[in-house]
């Protein structure tokens, strides 16, 4: 398996844990030696493996946390660190995702999540900003 393919498997674990709840596997999906980050939407930055861990505890106990399904997912690798930017969808929108893997003792693990809105899609093909635009 390729370290792309690794880093992917290891995404779909993430969202697969997400989708079913399940606690247990979210909290094995996290970095235990790397520092961790998780900014949810709408939430204050999260910069500690164990803040994180409440927050995905909280957010899989709710009975009314949306569903989630990922797709589109990117692949970028540094090394023993990988980058997927992907799109997530929820009962009542779409978000952009940026999920940060590390190389842990041969496996892949999540140490930063961050999800917001998405309200504009970017036009087939282009790469870059339209003229005129600004980040915020």
């Amino acid at each position: 398996m390729t370290d792309s393919d690794a880093v992917l498997a290891a995404n779909l674990e993430f969202y697969r844990a997400f989708a079913t709840r399940d606690l247990a596997a979210m909290e094995g999906l996290w970095a235990k030696a790397a520092p961790v980050a998780c900014i949810h939407p709408g939430w204050p930055a999260l910069a500690d493996r164990e803040a994180v861990i409440e927050s995905w505890r909280g957010i899989l106990s709710n009975p009314e946390s949306p569903r989630i399904v990922c797709y589109d997912e990117q692949v970028f690798l540094y090394g023993d660190a990988a980058l997927i930017v992907c799109e997530e969808e929820l009962g009542g929108g779409t978000l952009v995702a940026s999920n940060l893997f590390v190389r842990e003792d041969g496996a892949w693990r999540i140490c930063h999540h961050q999800a917001s809105q998405l309200v504009a899609r970017r036009p087939q093909g282009r790469t870059t900003r339209p003229p005129g635009s600004r980040l915020n």
